[in-house]
């Protein structure tokens, strides 16, 4: 063999050998999943390096807080959402109970928090009630229909918790009705920010004050999150 093609024949073999192992550890990570797309299963699997990413640098972390309690001027109990099944659900209804609104999609790096968003449902569900609100607002990453997106929570992550009917979280003409509440101080009280990306997270307390906005990146294990719930 020529000594010059060597050092192809080495990276070559070295990029095999990456290769074989990412495809193995997608593999794995993917194994009690079920009609993922390829996408799908290679986010799954890198969620904990994305998860680490942003602890390292910071990112989508940030936190806003009504340290006032601040008092809402129009009731979110006033409101109804649809949920993915088509019926209607009063906001109402769930007076008594902290609420935590996230907005969700099955195409994202932060796709993997479902785990931990029904891990906390069923660890916390006497006491908070969660409810997710897919949306294609960002880059496209929730395409399918309810039907779509109600079969890949349940098979893939388990969950259990209320999700809404598809619908736009972002400020204009499509916003979801809560999510006018959620984004428009004018209703909520204070707060004007809306989701930067999928998997923002909006605490409510028990008679309906909004606590707390979360960035994508604060999981709902993180400390600071679980210290909001106690308060």
């Amino acid at each position: 063999m020529d000594q010059e093609d060597l050092p192809m024949k080495k990276l070559f073999i070295s990029l095999a050998v990456i290769a074989a192992v990412l495809f193995s550890y997608i593999t794995y990570a993917n194994r009690n999943t079920m009609e993922m797309t390829p996408r799908q299963k290679i986010l799954k699997a890198f969620y904990p390096a994305i998860s680490g990413l942003n602890k390292l640098f910071g990112t989508n972390v940030s936190v806003s807080s009504n340290e006032a309690r601040v008092k809402p001027v129009r009731s979110i109990y006033d409101l109804e959402i649809t949920m993915i099944n088509g019926s209607k659900k009063k906001m109402s209804d769930f007076r008594g109970k902290k609420l935590l609104l996230v907005n969700t999609a099955s195409d994202c790096g932060y796709t993997g928090q479902y785990e931990h968003l029904q891990a906390l449902y069923e660890k916390e569900g006497n006491n908070i009630e969660i409810i997710g609100f897919p949306a294609n607002d960002f880059k496209e990453q929730e395409k399918g229909s309810d039907d779509d997106i109600a079969t890949f929570c349940k098979r893939n992550y388990g969950v259990s918790f209320p999700l809404a009917t598809k619908g736009s979280v972002v400020k204009g003409n499509e916003q979801q009705a809560v999510y006018q509440w959620l984004t428009h101080k004018e209703q909520n009280g204070w707060n004007g920010r809306q989701p930067s990306w999928n998997f923002c997270k909006y605490l409510v307390s028990e008679d309906g004050v909004l606590l707390n906005y979360f960035g994508p990146a604060v999981e709902p294990n993180n400390q600071a999150f679980l210290d909001a719930l106690k308060k």
